[in-house]
């Protein structure tokens, strides 16, 4: 009864005269709508009849037997972070610096896009989603790691890495104090570091899905037109241009981008670590081409392509995403899907590492603290020799 008084005085208010020392009526309450939890993932285990053959490891399998190895390996709880990962004050120190690029200043990616609300599935083609889009102006920021090791005269090997933000990288936390203690000790070559963030939002109809979820080499195309260059002449050092030297990290969309990145400009790029990879099928707009998104590279495009110079280390977890929109299309599967990509990896002899991690959700943090030395050592294993 008082809430139906209450939405009455305002109306009763128009037709009385307003005097000083009355409260002007107060605005009716929002009702907040509470957006549905998306539903838990099942567990998937590494003995279910879709998997691949795995090796199981224990606490007592040290990772460096592992580097000269191919193939798929169970991991299991409890994880511990990496010694690597701890920053040790006796050896040389790389430094971080930052800078922004700006979406109105480019060639590529001019103007961005976004979207309000989610698509819906296309009533013609299930396997998209109409999306209204506008278009936006945006910034990224550019983070470079810069080894203690610098040389002016040097062509640095170097490594993209996808979703960086302001503090260095939210998927890749200590990424800098990694590569400190991993060049010290001679595991990797002094590389630089090059953090390029998202243009914002997630899947289709947003900047982020356009660039991570495009089955294309745009997004390597931009890195070498309109962030290379820049580190270049902002830090006064060469980058190497040979693809053997250059390698690609991601998380999620940002893992199907670096295999994108050295699938189609494999001239540029040769060296791909993925944690929870998501070849599924996220492509927006629609493309007949690539029907399945980057669910093709496991179904159709490495299957029937000749092999091509890429090593490659995969992982995902036994509780990773399934299905968490409204398309049922069969291609939303992260656990099938690098499932597959370890089994057709295989059977066209590529260089490549699966890690299977028990207990471990979308994006994989704690194995990904334990493993992540692991996955950089083991991506650069061969440039080393």
């Amino acid at each position: 009864m008082n809430k139906f008084l209450n939405l009455l005085i305002p109306f009763a208010l128009l037709s009385t005269p307003c005097f000083a020392d009355k409260k002007p009526p107060q605005k009716p309450k929002e009702v907040k709508i509470q957006k549905k939890k998306r539903p838990t993932p099942p567990t998937r285990f590494y003995q279910d009849p879709a998997a691949p053959e795995f090796t199981l490891l224990t606490a007592s399998t040290e990772l460096k037997s592992l580097l000269n190895q191919n193939g798929n390996f169970v991991t299991k709880a409890p994880y511990r972070q990496a010694p690597e990962m701890k920053k040790n004050a006796h050896i040389p120190q790389g430094k971080i610096h930052q800078f922004k690029l700006f979406s109105k200043d480019g060639s590529i990616y001019n103007p961005g896009i976004a979207r309000k609300v989610f698509g819906t599935p296309d009533p013609n083609n299930p396997n998209t989603l109409i999306v209204d889009t506008h278009e936006i102006d945006f910034e990224r920021v550019i983070t470079v790691y810069i080894p203690a090791q610098k040389s002016l005269t040097a062509e640095y090997p170097f490594m993209i890495v996808h979703d960086s933000t302001k503090s260095m990288n939210a998927n890749l936390k200590s990424l800098n104090i990694i590569c400190d203690n991993l060049i010290a000790q001679k595991r990797i070559p002094p590389m630089m570091i090059i953090g390029v963030a998202n243009g914002g939002g997630d899947a289709q109809g947003h900047q982020r899905g356009k660039e991570y979820d495009t089955m294309s080499g745009l997004l390597a195309e931009y890195i070498e037109t309109h962030v290379l260059p820049e580190v270049e002449k902002r830090y006064e050092l060469k980058l190497t241009e040979d693809p053997n030297a250059r390698a690609v990290i991601g998380v999620s969309s940002g893992a199907s981008a670096a295999l994108a990145m050295a699938w189609y400009r494999n001239d540029l790029y040769t060296r791909v670590v993925s944690f929870s990879g998501t070849f599924v099928n996220q492509q927006w707009p629609y493309n007949p081409e690539t029907p399945g998104g980057a669910w093709e590279f496991h179904k159709s495009i490495i299957p029937n392509s000749p092999k091509k110079n890429i090593r490659i280390w995969l992982a995902v977890g036994d509780r990773d995403l399934l299905n968490p929109n409204v398309m049922r299309d069969g291609m939303h599967d992260w656990v099938e899907a690098n499932h597959h990509m370890a089994k057709v990896l295989k059977v066209k002899n590529y260089d490549y590492q699966y890690f299977f991690c028990e207990e471990n959700k979308h994006g994989m943090g704690p194995a990904k603290n334990q493993f992540m030395p692991h996955a950089i050592e083991w991506v650069w294993k061969d440039y080393m020799k």
